[in-house]
């Protein structure tokens, strides 16, 4: 029984931006703490912020998260945007302060009306998503909108994938690239995967594999494992760059070490064909196993081929029809005969353990190595 093809998902993602700010946005950064905290008591907004972002990292002073909220609401209260933000940052996390998605929108709010980049973001993932406000996904567009047209590349990337999807605004992939395109340039690196998707199917631009390639290098580079994914099946392909099995591996090991399922099971096929890295069946089971445990339907039916025949594992026929079942019930193709003729082979007992087994199984726990009655 041949085991699945490799394959990969090249899904565009929304960012959830809910961003603070860094150390390295400190405006008194040269500041001496004692002159710096001298400041912020006498009411120093600026300094009240910078006092709150120290402490909120733990940079120059022990890290203290309800200090930094302390220091955060102070300058809030005083009207200075960046502080609102980030304590609107603080509620969405409960970070210092009990979590309260209200309290993080109100305070989102305030920024965002004084035209702060990062809080419009934020506010735009809230009516995104519908949490602390009800959802209204033409509010987020209106709240992406503001901070992309300001230049934030947050925003652009999550702009393009409104007008991608077609959510809070006409379908247009034309639009989507040209957001995407602009947040790109930026080094935006989920722009630059989603971008590279575009290029590769030829939406919203002629298709251009060499320029999907150079995108999703750009991504790769700054850690994006689905672009890591990308490029490493555009090499085990020959798909816009010479075809080199050995990069196809290396980048489908970065994206799998990172946990992404789809490189789990990419790598899972290399070692199970021996391209571009040794014959390894152990190998294959367990990168099969890795991303059939994060509910991947066809690592799951691998690995149960894998249970079916023995190959590298006890042969069991219960972990095999769970597997199978697993499978089908994502309707990966030959499954369903695959479980029908195992099941044939099982007596009343085991038949009960097996289908036990698949309905009990949760994505993200471990699945059994052995069964009880299967041997």
């Amino acid at each position: 029984m041949p085991l699945l093809l490799r394959y990969f998902s090249a899904i565009v993602i929304s960012m959830f931006i809910n961003a603070s700010v860094s150390a390295a946005d400190l405006d008194y950064a040269k500041l001496p703490l004692a002159e710096l905290s001298s400041l912020a008591e006498k009411g120093d907004a600026v300094a009240q912020n910078d006092l709150g972002v120290m402490y909120n990292n733990g940079t120059g002073v022990p890290k203290d998260e309800r200090q930094a909220v302390a220091w955060y609401r102070k300058a809030a209260e005083q009207g200075y945007a960046r502080a609102q933000n980030s304590l609107g940052f603080m509620y969405e996390k409960g970070t210092g302060v009990p979590k309260d998605e209200q309290q993080a929108v109100a305070w989102y709010r305030k920024a965002a009306e004084q035209g702060d980049a990062m809080a419009q973001t934020n506010l735009g993932v809230k009516y995104e998503y519908g949490r602390g406000v009800p959802k209204d996904e033409q509010q987020a567009v209106a709240w992406y909108r503001k901070a992309a047209e300001q230049g934030y590349a947050n925003a652009q990337t999550n702009l393009g994938v409104m007008y991608d999807n077609g959510t809070g605004v006409p379908k247009d992939e034309q639009q989507a690239v040209a957001w995407y395109r602009k947040a790109a340039e930026h080094g935006n690196a989920v722009a630059q995967y989603n971008l590279g998707v575009m290029y590769e199917y030829g939406r919203g631009v002629p298709k251009d594999e060499q320029q999907a390639v150079a995108w999703y290098r750009k991504a790769a580079e700054q850690g994006v494992a689905g672009a890591q994914n990308n490029l490493g099946l555009m090499y085990a392909n020959g798909t816009g760059v010479p075809k080199n099995e050995q990069q196809a591996v290396a980048w489908y090991r970065k994206a799998a070490e990172q946990g992404y399922a789809i490189a789990q099971y990419n790598l899972g096929g290399m070692y199970y064909s021996g391209s571009g890295v040794p014959k390894d069946e152990q190998q294959a089971v367990a990168w099969y196993r890795k991303a059939a445990e994060q509910g991947d339907a066809k690592a799951q039916y691998n690995l149960g081929v894998m249970y079916d025949n023995g190959i590298s594992v006890p042969k069991d026929a219960v972990l095999a029809y769970a597997l199978f079942n697993l499978a089908a019930a994502q309707s990966i193709e030959k499954s369903p005969e695959n479980r029908a003729r195992v099941e044939r082979t099982l007596s009343a007992k085991q038949r009960e353990e097996a289908q036990a087994l698949s309905s009990r199984w949760k994505v993200g726990t471990p699945f059994p190595t052995r069964s009880k009655t299967g041997r």
